[in-house]
């Protein structure tokens, strides 16, 4: 009998609050990178899944484990980092890092792929999910040296900045939501 993986045993936690629980707890065992800014774009991916469930059938997305990538691709982001070489490596050391816990290299990849820095093309489309709400996320979050941006700002800097150029393939499905989150908003 195959023993239990790390990664087994959060992949089959489908609660979503269950995954948060283990997560406070690994964090607390081996000090990965963990706090209110990944539950944040957590949940920003979380919401945009049931956006794209409910108005784009045919993109059928497996949501236990695009979460569990979304609170598990910034395991070794170190905090307020200036050094870009770390900045630019994170994703991928965490993604060595996840295969020593059980995870299976599709996962890693995707989780990998929360940013372009390693893994430019051929971008498995849950990776494109991770980077939107990261990047989206990211910059409605205070940071030390600047306050957040408005939604409006955030998502015309992801659109015209960030991603301009770039082949994200649910960018335009992403302005949707946002949109739509905007009208619910109001």
């Amino acid at each position: 009998m195959k023993e239990e993986t790390f990664a087994d045993y959060i992949l089959g936690k489908e609660d979503w609050g269950k995954k948060l629980e283990v997560m406070y707890y690994l964090k607390r065992k081996t000090n990965i990178y963990y706090n209110n800014s990944v539950v944040f774009k957590t949940l920003i991916a979380k919401m945009f899944i049931e956006y794209l469930r409910n108005n784009y059938p045919e993109i059928v997305l497996d949501e236990n484990l695009i979460i569990t990538a979304r609170l598990l691709c910034d395991c070794c982001k170190v905090e307020n980092s200036t050094d870009i070489e770390e900045i630019r490596n994170y994703a991928k050391r965490g993604a060595e890092y996840l295969m020593n816990l059980g995870f299976d290299e599709r996962f890693c990849r995707i989780c990998e792929g929360v940013n372009r820095y390693t893994i430019k093309e051929n971008r498995p489309i849950e990776s494109d999910l991770l980077e939107l709400a990261d990047q989206y996320g990211g910059m409605l979050l205070d940071r030390p040296e600047r306050i957040g941006f408005d939604e409006e700002e955030a998502l015309v800097l992801l659109q015209y900045r960030n991603l301009k150029d770039k082949d994200n393939q649910l960018l335009d499905k992403f302005v949707q939501f946002v949109q739509f989150m905007a009208k619910v908003e109001a």
